[in-house]
């Protein structure tokens, strides 16, 4: 008997109790079931014994903290993982994606871009779990042009494997990231407004502000310039927006 109806299992892991609350609150509005932790330790075992199909975890939780549940669970098991964090420092996110976090969401967020967060991760994981099962066989049509690898010079993007690299090095990236880098290197200098670059990255019932497109751009030359310090690919057209540089 299938579940093809069923909705997923989203585990949630946090200290603080009116997160869970508020989240699952969230979440459960959305049709989602629910699981609550308020600690690491205890999350463990639960997401082993009962495997949801996502997890969130905060990062700054006592008895076993984020990263370290994060670096356990991915022991034995690849379950999707959205990381809530306080803090806003690049060595953390950068961490926590090379051990195989998902997404970053930073607090204080609304429950709106968490929840078309969530979204993304799943999405972005049955599309892997759908190549696997046909044996890395092409994606049906209508995903067709984002499944492709994307090349623009020394960037390669795999949208289907979520993976980037820059000059053969691999640079980790956030869902959001991605979809804006993504957006950008698909029509190398085409002037995106930010208003373009939140449609490309943001289900039309998120509401952002021109500071986060402007947060994520930063972070993503920070993260290419890690790689390669005379990254310059990703202009920045004052008034209008962003534009990836056409090869020389």
């Amino acid at each position: 008997m299938t579940e093809t109806n069923t909705m997923p299992t989203i585990a949630l892991v946090d200290d603080d109790r009116n997160i869970l609350t508020s989240v699952s609150i969230a979440l459960e509005a959305e049709g989602y079931k629910v699981e609550t932790y308020t600690d690491g330790a205890s999350a463990l075992d639960g997401l082993l014994a009962r495997p949801p199909q996502l997890a969130i975890f905060d990062i700054k939780m006592p008895r076993m903290d984020g990263m370290e549940l994060l670096r356990r669970l991915r022991q034995k098991s690849d379950i999707p993982v959205i990381f809530l964090t306080s803090k806003d420092e690049e060595i953390d996110e950068l961490f926590g994606l090379k051990m195989g976090a998902d997404d970053f969401i930073t607090k204080p967020f609304s429950q709106r871009l968490l929840v078309e967060r969530v979204r993304a991760v799943l999405r972005r994981a049955s599309s892997r779990e759908a190549v696997a099962a046909t044996g890395g066989s092409a994606p049906k049509p209508g995903a067709a042009q984002l499944a492709r690898s994307l090349e623009r010079g020394q960037l390669v993007m795999d949208q289907e494997r979520h993976t980037c690299t820059w000059k053969g090095e691999p640079v980790t990236l956030t869902v959001t990231e991605f979809l804006i880098l993504h957006s950008l290197a698909q029509r190398p200098g085409v002037v995106k407004s930010r208003d373009a670059l939140m449609d490309a990255a943001y289900d039309e019932q998120v509401y952002v502000d021109d500071r986060t497109i402007d947060s994520h751009i930063k972070r993503l030359r920070k993260k290419f310039k890690m790689v390669d310090t005379d990254f310059d690919m990703i202009e920045t057209l004052y008034g209008v927006g962003y534009r990836f540089r056409e090869a020389a």
